[in-house]
């Protein structure tokens, strides 16, 4: 038995001349087949691309095992070429509004270590996106020509796919501007969008019509938003019972979304710090047993407060990330506490020297 896992590195420097992405496959031997390299683990490295021309800024495995990649539009030209002489001619592109013959998006296939260029028009940078159950991906918004944007990538694989098989997109497909939102997929195929920058507010995609340009208001976003927002990239989890989970800045909320109504009310998370976007943590639902009575959810990482602005101005003060989690059981019946953990890392000092430097 083989584990493969892909994983993506991008060069930092110039990203839009020199996108230095590498693919590469971790192989964990389980079983006879591939001689593991020195190392406690076992296991090594193959180097399978050099550079696929595209910086993944957005990375989404489909059940195809095809990985889609992506990047913002308006940083200049990739190193990879669209295909045909096909180019890309936008007016409201800020960078080549007169045309850009480069691709800003890419399709790895696993299997076959390969990968195609693909055709993506408006700018995903700060965008969001979620898996629909036929397996197609759905990016929405970002700025400028991008703002209330709709991009599909299905999952191709069929006959022919290669050629036909690319990104849609629908103008103005949303009824709000969506800038650092956070997108989840419903039980009924939809998409939930809650957030983004100025917008205190959600939504779902597809609409129910031409002319629905609804929006549902949420006091919680404004209540959660600081002078340094931290209330962007809200994390949000479909519960057990059909509500949503909502962490914004440094608390949570349990929402009904088909009634717009806050059913329950979760307690501050440890000192008050913020976890969310610009003091970005992270948060993930744990694994459900089958028939789940009870649901449990991590947050780690963030920031103490006033962290994103002390950067600014000269030289800037930069303050180590938190090192801790909150981890809560979102279905009690009592209120809910927040457990914090530290996240501390057990690597060793040369290790963590190294990843330090």
């Amino acid at each position: 038995m083989e584990l493969s896992t892909l994983v993506v590195a991008k060069n930092k420097k110039n990203r839009a001349r020199h996108p230095a992405v590498v693919l590469v496959l971790l192989a964990c031997a389980c079983a006879g087949g591939i001689a593991p390299a020195s190392g406690a683990g076992g296991g090594r490295w193959d180097l399978l691309q050099r550079s696929i021309g595209v910086s993944a800024m957005h990375m989404q495995l489909l059940h195809n095992d095809r990985v889609i990649i992506f990047d913002r539009t308006d940083f200049g030209r990739s190193n990879l070429s669209l295909p045909d002489g096909r180019c890309r001619v936008n007016p409201r592109e800020r960078v080549l509004p007169r045309g850009d013959c480069t691709a800003h998006s890419a399709e790895y296939d696993v299997a076959a270590n390969a990968f195609r260029p693909l055709s993506i028009c408006t700018d995903t940078w700060c965008s969001s996106g979620t898996v629909t159950p036929d397996g197609t991906l759905v990016q929405t918004g970002y700025w400028n020509d991008g703002f209330r944007n709709a991009r599909t990538m299905p999952a191709c694989g069929g006959t022919g796919d290669d050629k036909s098989c690319d990104w849609s997109e629908k103008q103005d497909a949303l009824a709000a501007n969506r800038w650092y939102a956070t997108n989840q997929i419903l039980p009924d195929g939809r998409t939930f969008i809650f957030g983004g920058r100025r917008q205190f507010s959600y939504e779902f995609y597809p609409k129910a019509g031409p002319s629905d340009t609804s929006v549902v208001q949420m006091p919680f976003l404004v209540q959660t938003k600081d002078p340094e927002e931290n209330h962007l990239y809200p994390f949000v989890h479909l519960n057990i019972d059909g509500n949503l989970f909502i962490f914004s800045n440094n608390r949570a909320v349990l929402l009904d979304y088909k009634s717009n109504r806050i059913v329950r009310t979760y307690p501050v998370l440890g000192d008050g710090d913020p976890r969310n976007y610009p003091s970005s943590g992270s948060s993930v639902l744990l694994p459900l047993k089958p028939n789940p009575t009870e649901a449990e959810v991590l947050v780690c990482g963030g920031a103490a407060a006033g962290s994103y602005n002390a950067t600014k101005g000269g030289a800037g003060t930069f303050v180590p990330a938190l090192t801790t989690c909150g981890r809560i059981k979102i279905t009690d019946a009592a209120p809910a506490v927040f457990v914090t953990v530290s996240s501390r890392s057990s690597c060793p000092a040369a290790q963590r020297q190294d990843y330090q430097r």
